[in-house]
């Protein structure tokens, strides 16, 4: 009777508990990440999703990262996040006709596994990479609020389009001081959408940051070398309804 029950029990557990892959990075956040981002579908680590970033973060208020996957076809969306950041979730990058590659900065508050999963057609694909970090990154005030000047400038776009021997870049700055909500006295106060658009309207690529994304972030993606632009407008809002719009010229 004790085996029938057993087997009875084991029946009536999800599916997708049982099948969590074991974390090459073996974070003890690994099991809440995934229920938190990924069990609705099947993941896999996959050497061809690529996190690129520096061993120890030498500023943990804008550390260095960039995401490349190689030959994964028809990418659906790529999430970024990191394990103990208390805010976990980094970014959501949407590419459509940009390629599947993403630079930007972001705010750790220790050391933790930076991860990218890439979905496509048969599920999430995982890279990550361990990042060492002194810790705060997440919990002080962006440096812009001891500018005093922020306001005045809030929403201005930087940013420039340039040829490289096998994609077209693009690079931009969007002044906002990115406030995490975790700051004493400070509440949360970010981007969370820039859209990459052609000069009909059709959206090319869409970028949704959350709160540990650094302040004043520079975000850069690249295009197809075949793909026509001649203007590219970027438009966006953060979530005081705020707008951005600008426009780059190669």
């Amino acid at each position: 009777m004790w085996r029938i029950y057993r087997l009875g029990l084991m029946a009536l557990l999800p599916m997708n508990v049982l099948a969590i892959p074991v974390d090459p990075l073996n974070s003890v956040q690994w099991t809440t990440m995934y229920n938190r981002f990924l069990k609705d579908y099947p993941v896999q680590f996959d050497s061809r999703v690529q996190v690129l970033a520096p061993e120890q973060a030498e500023n943990s208020m804008q550390v260095p990262l960039a995401v490349k996957v190689e030959g994964l076809q028809t990418i659906e969306e790529i999430l970024i996040f990191a394990d103990f950041n208390p805010l976990p979730k980094v970014l959501t990058f949407y590419p459509q006709q940009a390629l599947p590659f993403i630079g930007f900065r972001i705010k750790l508050q220790q050391a933790s596994p930076i991860r990218a999963a890439v979905r496509t057609a048969d599920g999430w694909h995982v890279g990550g990479k361990w990042v060492d970090a002194a810790g705060g990154g997440c919990t002080l005030p962006s440096a812009a609020r001891n500018s005093g000047v922020w306001e005045s400038q809030l929403g201005q776009v930087q940013g420039r389009i340039w040829q490289q021997p096998s994609a077209q870049r693009v690079r931009f700055r969007v002044i906002h001081p990115m406030d995490t909500g975790l700051a004493s006295g400070i509440p949360k106060f970010h981007l969370e959408e820039i859209n990459l658009q052609d000069a009909t309207g059709k959206t090319l690529a869409q970028i949704k940051p959350a709160e540990p994304v650094s302040e004043n972030p520079i975000f850069s993606i690249e295009f197809p070398k075949n793909l026509p632009l001649p203007t590219l407008h970027i438009s966006g809002r953060d979530n005081n309804a705020n707008k951005i719009k600008a426009e780059l010229i190669p």
